[in-house]
């Protein structure tokens, strides 16, 4: 699968006062992708969805 065809999202981990602080996912059947929704052409990393689940599990804990 390409980028071009990811279906991105905002995460319902993404929670800040500022609406236009969040972060979008793009999951597939083996990675979680990742950019900023600010910054829709930037950088973007591409998780293992364990990684992704270690991650979410590390920042709701902070």
């Amino acid at each position: 699968m390409s980028t071009a065809e990811l279906h991105w999202f905002k995460s319902s981990y993404s929670d800040s006062s500022n609406g236009n602080d969040c972060i979008e996912v793009a999951p597939t059947l083996t990675t979680v992708h990742v950019r900023d929704s600010k910054k829709t052409s930037g950088p973007r990393l591409a998780l293992t969805r364990e990684a992704w689940a270690d991650f979410v599990t590390y920042a709701s804990q902070s």
